[in-house]
Order: structure tokens, then sequence, then C-alpha cells
């Protein structure tokens, strides 16, 4: 895929075996999943990836698996998110040498109160911009606890090179999409959904052309988006209206875990494993989730079968 890069970039779940540990071969098949399942791109070391479970040896391991096993079957985004600059440049850095297409990043935010005025954020983005050549993707998330105006970041994306793709999943990510696109026209390369697609109907009529959702089922979230880029809002909506049901389960009950337990049911992987202080899914969760899930009949379900 050229740029700009458009569609479905869900987000991959790092994998570990029942003890814990990586499972390198269950990320791989996780991967294979995901893009036959037709995903246009796929984002690693986000936040649904559990990349605040990681070290930093884990993060380069997992960094260098997956960009050495899609071999550029599709661009590959890599969450490079640091409070400190330097390090957040140096994860950039090194992302864009491995064969990132892009790299996602939260402005800098540590706890409950520690916050960067506007001027640190507009100058952690300027050095992050400066140190690479790939495209830097701000995400605008409840998380970083972090106001970010719609002119502010259409200001970053005119007055910083590399800045131009948004991932906005804030309360009225639609009117702050609209805002965004209004103010920061063509510098304005990528404006996305995400929140996993809870609201994504709304942002498509306002303006997105890309989504980064959960894993679990990039083949649904292409029901909605292919018809609505054609043309077929009415298909898009009735699709929309199909899937909401998972999205919400998986947006309000299951969090990171939904992709994990789908793809166990669907022998993609062979553990949901999450690191503590994580919980595994309580079993009636699991259930509605699995029941949900099977009147959809998502490829993830019968995928490793």
């Amino acid at each position: 895929m050229t740029r700009p890069y458009r569609g479905v970039f869900p987000v991959v779940p790092t994998i570990f075996d029942e003890s814990g540990r990586l499972d390198l071969e269950g990320q791989k098949r996780v991967i294979d999943f995901m893009i036959d399942a037709g995903s246009h791109g796929l984002c690693i070391l986000a936040n649904f990836s559990e990349q605040f479970m990681l070290t930093d040896e884990e993060r380069d391991l997992v960094t260098r698996t997956v960009l050495e096993h899609v071999a550029g079957r599709v661009p590959v985004i890599v969450t490079t998110s640091h409070f400190c600059t330097d390090i957040c440049v140096e994860r950039s850095r090194q992302a864009q040498q491995l064969g990132a297409a892009m790299v996602m990043i939260m402005p800098p935010f540590f706890g409950a109160t520690l916050r960067v005025p506007e001027a640190g954020i507009y100058e952690f983005f300027r050095r992050v911009s400066e140190a690479i050549d790939i495209p830097i993707m701000i995400q605008d998330a409840p998380m970083a606890g972090t106001n970010m105006s719609a002119a502010f970041l259409a200001r970053m994306a005119r007055e910083i090179e590399h800045v131009s793709y948004f991932k906005i999943e804030v309360p009225g990510a639609a009117s702050k999409l609209r805002e965004l696109i209004a103010l920061g026209g063509d510098a304005v390369e990528g404006p996305w959904d995400g929140e996993e697609a809870i609201t994504l109907m709304a942002d498509l009529d306002a303006g997105a052309t890309g989504a980064m959702t959960g894993g679990g089922y990039p083949d649904g979230i292409r029901q909605i988006i292919d018809p609505y880029v054609a043309g077929r809002r009415d298909e898009a909506a009735a699709a929309y209206a199909r899937w909401l049901p998972l999205i919400n389960y998986e947006n309000r009950q299951c969090w990171l875990l939904a992709a994990k337990a789908l793809m166990k049911e669907g022998k993609v992987i062979r553990s949901d494993f999450v690191r503590h202080p994580l919980q595994p899914l309580h079993p009636e969760t699991r259930k509605g989730l699995l029941e949900i899930a099977r009147g959809l009949d998502p490829l993830v379900l019968r995928w490793g079968l």
C-alpha cells in the first residue's frame, strides 16, 4: 500500500504462553490471520498490545519478529510512545530502521497528574520528526489525560514535517475530526477513527479515512468500511448495526482481552494469557462475547480449525 494509508489497521495483540513468556510462533500466526482477514495494515505495541507489560528487550524482539514475518505484505505501524523525548526518538528511529511504515505516539504523560504543556508537546513531536523520515500518528486518547485541541493538532500537522496522521478516540471524536480536517487541510494526511470502531459510522461521516480497531475481526470492520468508501452508505450502516454488539462487547466489557479470547476459541493461538495485574475474562463475559461472535461468523472462529 502506498500513502496515504487508508482502511483497516487493527492493533495486534502480544501473545504469551501460559507461563507468561512471549510466544513468538503464536505471534506469527496472529499476523497471518490478521492479514488473511483483510487488514490493510497492522499496528503493534499499542495499548491493546499490552505494551505497558513488556520490557524494552521484549519490545525489540516483538518488533523484529513481526516486521520480519510481515515481510512487506502490509504496512506496519509501530507504537513508540514514551514520556522521555530522547527515548521516544530512539524507539522511533529504530522502528524505521527495522521497516516500520509509521510510528504512533501518545503525548508525554505519566501517572495521574504529570502532564506536559503545549510548548513541550510541540517540541517533543518536533524532535521525533527530525529524527525519522516516516509519518508520525498522534494518538489522541483519554488515557493520556492530555487535552490537545483540534487547532493545536492542525498546527503541528502544518508545521512539523512528519506529523500527518491522527487517531482520534476522545469523546466527541467526529466533531474533532471535522474541525481537524477543516483547520489542517492537506497537512492532515490521515484522520483516523479509534476506540475499537464504536463511533466508526459517525467518524466516517466526519471524514475519517482509516480505522484502528481491535484485532479480532478485521473482516467485520471491512464490511463497514468497504461499502462506505464505495459510496454505499446504507450498506455500511447496516453492517455497522450488525457488528455493533460485538464492537460494544469489546469496547465496554472485554477491552484488550476480546481479540485474544476470539483467537484462542478459533485456535489461532494456544493461550489468551494476560500478564498480572490484568485479570482473565470472567467465564460469563467470555460466554457472552463468543455467543455474539458466533452469530456473526468472523473468520477468527474458523481460521485455525
